[in-house]
């Protein structure tokens, strides 16, 4: 586990150059319900003359009941490499089983047409913050979700959640009657997915006592369960002086840092 003190340098560089964006690109059937169909979009950053690029693959926070996919950090958008990012069904007009359902899509569609993009289909990382965090790692971990859409689970890259709940989203456990301070494990909890055959993964957190409902030592068990089980690449980050809402910006740096660290390998 390793723990930085962020200090935030603005640098304004002329010579970098802006993303192209390709917005609202649905990635479900025009068939399925009007719901899904509205809310299933995607938009791709990608640099000008991008060609066989690292992927990352985005998924917005908001606590499965709220957020969009325009609410990314501005450096991912800026980050050299092509960027996906992804709506979803929320609650209460979805299931929980919904967003994983969506996530699980987006993540095919890239798989599929992120070439056309210049973006590689062999360098695809899945990340998110907050309950986008939890989406990936269920998708990346219960290999289910992704071999309805003819993807095996272990052509990810690499997960690298930011600050993402792995037990049972607290938005679900509402629908049951629970509170967010009583956890479950359940179906829907990435925690219950833990193998050592995983892809390799980069957790990160914000400051201990900062985060959202203990969130820190929830990702560190999470993490400590890689460990137990022999995942030969599972690294755990804690952003000190960071709280869950402002720890996605200086965490965009650990995620370019190691995207480039897994491919070298």
């Amino acid at each position: 586990m390793k723990r930085f003190s962020c200090i935030v340098v603005l640098v304004l560089c002329a010579c970098t150059a802006l993303a192209q964006v390709a917005r609202d690109i649905p990635f479900v059937s025009a068939s399925d319900d009007a719901y899904r169909v509205e809310r299933c979009k995607l938009d791709v950053y990608a640099p000008e003359g991008a060609k066989d690029l690292p992927v990352v693959v985005w998924f917005h926070g908001g606590g499965l009941t709220s957020g969009d996919k325009t609410s990314l950090p501005r450096d991912l958008k800026e980050s050299g490499f092509v960027v996906v990012s992804a709506g979803y069904r929320l609650i209460p007009k979805g299931t929980i089983a919904d967003c994983f359902d969506d996530a699980a899509a987006a993540v095919a569609w890239a798989f599929e047409n992120v070439s056309r993009y210049g973006g590689s289909p062999e360098k695809i990382f899945l990340s998110g913050h907050s309950a986008g965090a939890t989406l990936i790692d269920m998708v990346g971990l219960d290999k289910r979700w992704l071999a309805k859409y003819g993807v095996d689970a272990d052509r990810v890259a690499g997960l690298i959640p930011f600050s993402g709940q792995v037990l049972t989203h607290y938005s679900h456990r509402q629908t049951i009657g629970m509170t967010p301070f009583q956890p479950l494990i359940d179906e829907y909890a990435p925690l219950a997915y833990v193998r050592a055959d995983a892809p390799p993964i980069v957790i990160i957190s914000g400051d201990r006592n900062l985060e959202l409902y203990g969130r820190y030592e929830e990702t560190a068990y999470f993490w400590r369960l890689f460990q137990m089980v022999g995942h030969p690449d599972a690294t755990l980050y804690e952003l000190q002086g960071f709280n869950h809402g402002n720890m996605a910006d200086p965490a965009v740096q650990l995620l370019k840092d190691n995207v480039r660290r897994i491919l070298r390998k």
